[in-house]
Order: structure tokens, then sequence, then C-alpha cells
């Protein structure tokens, strides 16, 4: 069974560390979204898309 992710890791550390290419994570409207970019805040963002 896999662990969640911490939320204060930034997408480019997640990308190096599952040896995933840049620009792998996504913005919903299809652009890369930034390395400095938090998990916790991807996973905010798509919580209050899913309340509206």
């Amino acid at each position: 069974m896999s662990r969640q992710v911490r939320s204060d890791c930034t997408v480019g550390t997640f990308e190096k560390k599952n040896n995933l290419p840049p620009g792998t994570i996504r913005n919903p409207n299809g652009r890369d979204t930034r390395s400095d970019k938090k998990i916790g805040t991807i996973r905010k963002e798509s919580a209050d898309k899913g309340r509206k």
C-alpha cells in the first residue's frame, strides 16, 4: 500500500523523487504546474473545485 505524499513537498521535488520528467504534473488548463508549487495547494484547489 502506498503512502500519501507530504503536503509541504513541492512539485519539482516530487517529480525528481519519483523519477518523473519535468512537466508531468499539469494544471487543469493543460499547462505545466510551477515547480515551486506545493502539493497541499494542488489538493486544496481540487477540493475547492469539487464544491462548486
